[in-house]
C-alpha cells in the first residue's frame, strides 16, 4: 500500500477546521501540523492535532507532500501564496475573481522557480462553478450563463469587512434574486448587470466610539466585493451576532441557456445546497490536495487551475475503478 498524503494546514480559522476535517474522512492522507500567527500554546486543548508558528514552516519541507493555505484573500493569500509556493506544493481557494490573473501570474513564477504545484482558487466558485461555467460554455456555443450565489454567508466578503476599520466582528449575506432566476428556468435570456442579481446584507459589529457612517461608506464602496451591488450595513452587537448569525449556510446555481439545431432551447442547471460553507469549501481543497500531490508526483510544476486538472486526479480510485464504478 502506498503511503499516506501528508498533509500541512496554514491558518487556523473555520476553513482550516474544517480541512482537519476533511483530512480524517480521507483515509489516504495524514495531517503532519497546522501552521499559525498564534502562540501554538494556545491550543493545548485541541486534542491529537500539531500546532506550529508560521515563521517554523521553511522547516518542514520534505516532510509535507501538500501545504493547504486556509488565509483570507483580501491581504493573507496575495502575500502567502507566492512565499509558500517556493516552499512546499499547495492548494488555496483565492476568490477575489478580478485579480486571479495578477494572483496566478505571481504564484507561477514562484511555483516554476521551485519546482513546485501550486493549485490555486479551488473551492466551488470559484472553482466547482467554474468548471460548470466552461462546459455549459462549450456544450451550448450559443447561450447564455448566469451565476448567482446563496442566500448565505460568503467567506471572503465577511472577511473583508472584518479587516475595515472600527469593525470588531461581521458577517455578510449574498441574496439572490428568486423573480430573475425562474425567469432564466423559464427560458428567458435577460440582460442582467451584477446589481440586477444579487443583493449584499451585512451585519456589523463595530468598535466602541467607532464612527459608524464612515463604516457603513467603506463597506458600501469597497471594490471587487460591495461597490457593484445594492449593498445593507446593519449595526448589531456582540450578542445577536453570536446568536443569530453563527451558522455559515451557502449555496447557489449556475444556468446556462441556450440553443441547438433551428431553435431547440437547452438549459443546464448545477447547484449546491450547503449547510457549511467552510467545511464544503475545505473539502474541495482536501481533494485538489490529492490532485497537487499526483501531479507533482508526475513532474509538473507550476501554479494551475481547475480547469488545468482533469476530474480522475480528485478520486482516491484507481482510473480501473472510476471506469467501471463511475462512468
Amino acid at each position: 500500500m502506498s503511503s499516506k498524503i501528508k498533509v500541512g494546514i496554514v491558518g487556523y480559522g473555520n476553513l482550516g477546521r474544517g480541512v482537519v476535517s476533511a483530512i480524517g474522512q480521507n483515509p489516504d492522507m495524514e495531517l503532519v501540523g497546522i501552521f499559525t500567527r498564534r502562540d501554538p500554546a494556545a491550543f493545548a486543548s485541541e486534542q491529537g492535532l500539531s500546532f506550529f508558528r508560521i515563521s517554523d514552516a521553511e522547516s518542514f519541507q520534505g516532510k509535507i507532500d501538500v501545504m493547504i493555505l486556509c488565509g483570507g484573500s483580501a491581504t493573507d493569500l496575495p502575500e502567502q501564496g507566492p512565499e509558500f509556493a517556493k516552499l512546499f506544493n499547495t492548494v488555496d481557494s483565492f476568490d477575489t475573481h478580478a485579480k486571479i490573473p495578477e494572483y496566478f501570474e505571481r504564484v507561477n513564477d514562484a511555483a516554476v522557480t521551485a519546482g513546485t504545484i501550486a493549485v490555486i482558487s479551488t473551492g466551488w466558485d470559484p472553482g466547482l462553478f467554474s468548471i460548470n461555467r466552461l462546459m455549459a460554455e462549450s456544450i451550448l456555443s450559443e447561450g447564455t450563463d448566469y451565476t448567482f450565489w446563496g442566500k448565505g454567508v460568503s467567506q471572503g466578503h465577511s472577511d473583508a469587512i472584518r479587516r475595515v476599520a472600527g469593525v470588531k466582528g461581521g458577517v455578510q449575506y449574498t441574496v439572490p434574486s428568486e423573480e430573475v432566476i425562474n425567469r432564466i428556468r423559464g427560458g428567458e435570456t435577460p440582460e442582467l448587470s451584477t446589481r440586477d442579481k444579487h443583493i449584499r446584507d451585512c451585519y456589523v459589529v463595530a468598535e466602541e466610539g467607532a464612527d459608524q457612517d464612515k463604516i457603513r461608506q467603506e463597506i458600501v464602496s469597497m471594490p471587487n466585493y460591495f461597490s457593484d451591488y445594492d449593498t445593507t450595513v446593519t449595526f448589531i452587537s456582540e450578542e445577536e451576532l453570536r446568536r443569530d448569525h453563527s451558522e455559515m449556510p451557502h449555496g447557489g446555481f449556475v444556468i446556462r441557456s441556450g440553443v441547438t439545431g433551428k431553435n431547440t432551447r437547452q438549459i443546464i442547471e448545477y447547484s449546491l445546497k450547503l449547510e457549511s460553507n467552510p467545511e464544503f469549501t475545505a473539502s474541495v481543497l482536501t481533494a485538489y490536495a490529492r490532485a497537487a500531490h499526483r501531479l507533482a508526483g508526475e513532474g509538473a510544476k507550476g501554479a494551475k487551475t481547475v480547469f488545468d486538472i482533469a476530474p480522475g486526479y480528485l478520486s482516491p480510485k484507481s482510473p480501473e475503478q472510476l471506469r467501471k464504478e463511475l462512468l
